[in-house]
Order: structure tokens, then C-alpha cells, then sequence
């Protein structure tokens, strides 16, 4: 019987951006603001001055690459549709 386990660096990745990304939205929503319009604002302009300092919310989304934040709101979003 083969106990190896596979180590999938995605998974872990994307686990990670999860959950700041989820500590980001809970430090907006806090202090007042819309989180989606925020975030949004973000990654379009790549202005990290959208995202509140409240709580590091700033220092912790701007350690993701914008394009790895996108692709995976965009995997979860897909994953979750019937598409």
C-alpha cells in the first residue's frame, strides 16, 4: 500500500490568497467600507491606497501578485458555477 502523499503547490497557493484575502475583506467591512468596490478599485488601478491599513490589510494584499489575487477569485467563482 502507497502512502505517498502529492503536494500540490496551487492548492497551497491559492489557500493562502483565501485567506487574506479573506482577513482584507473583514478589516474593510470593519472600518466601514464596501469591500468588493475596494478590492476592485485595487486591482484595477493596482493603487494599493484603496485597501485600508486597518489591521495590515494593505501590507498583506499588496504581498500577493495582483494577477495570482485574479486568477484565483476567478478559480473559486468558476468552481462554484455549472459551467
Amino acid at each position: 500500500m502507497d502512502n505517498t502523499k502529492v503536494f500540490n503547490k496551487t492548492v497551497v497557493e491559492d489557500k493562502e490568497v483565501e485567506t487574506i484575502l479573506q482577513e482584507v475583506v473583514i478589516a474593510l467591512e470593519t472600518k466601514g467600507y464596501s469591500a468588493i468596490d475596494q478590492i476592485v478599485g485595487y486591482l484595477m488601478s493596482g493603487d494599493p491606497g484603496y485597501i485600508s491599513s486597518y489591521q495590515n490589510a494593505r501590507i498583506k494584499i499588496t504581498q500577493i501578485d495582483r494577477t495570482k489575487l485574479l486568477e484565483v477569485i476567478v478559480r473559486k467563482y468558476l468552481s462554484s458555477c455549472d459551467i
